[in-house]
């Protein structure tokens, strides 16, 4: 007995094309929604926890990670899921990542070395206002595909992607 996949909203398509996905089907990205939030929502919350306990090490560690999101093809995340998740769930592998994405890590590894610097300096406020407002925004990609710094980049370079009809 087949069953049939149950595809994302055109609105969550739409975002996902926004971060350079517009060549996959929307079959397709549906089968990949929860792998490519994964590292998003593994950042966000070892992000959170850094941030909420002004914890350097932990931010440092984060920092390095966003960085590799943008040397690497995928980000270091994508490789735990696509090694060690994908075949548990079901899920094909996830793609490379789109230089949008490449992007929003650069964006987040100097945002979090803005952070670091300013718990550093004993500016522990400072550092709480723009960690929680980093957190903010990763948690926003993580819940909604929506991401502020992608929007930034699509912006720049003048990129439109093409609009989803969730087919």
């Amino acid at each position: 007995m087949a069953t049939q996949r149950r595809l994302l909203s055109a609105t969550r398509l739409n975002r996902i094309h926004a971060q350079g996905y517009c060549d996959i089907s929307a079959a397709a990205l549906s089968a990949l929604a929860f792998g490519n939030r994964f590292a998003y929502i593994v950042c966000v919350t070892i992000t959170a926890v850094g941030v909420a306990t002004a914890n350097i090490p932990v931010l440092i560690v984060m920092a390095a990670i966003a960085f590799l999101g943008v040397v690497l093809p995928n980000h270091p995340f994508d490789y735990v899921y696509n090694h060690a998740l994908r075949g548990v769930l079901k899920k094909p592998k996830l793609p490379t990542r789109s230089r949008q994405l490449k992007f929003t890590c650069a964006m987040a590894t100097l945002w979090l070395i803005a952070t670091i610097l300013l718990f550093n300096a004993d500016l522990t406020v400072a550092g709480y206002v723009l960690g929680g407002l980093l957190v903010a925004v990763a948690f926003t990609v993580s819940t909604t595909d929506s991401c502020i710094p992608l929007m930034i980049h699509n912006f720049i370079f003048r990129y439109t992607p093409q609009k989803s009809t969730g087919s």
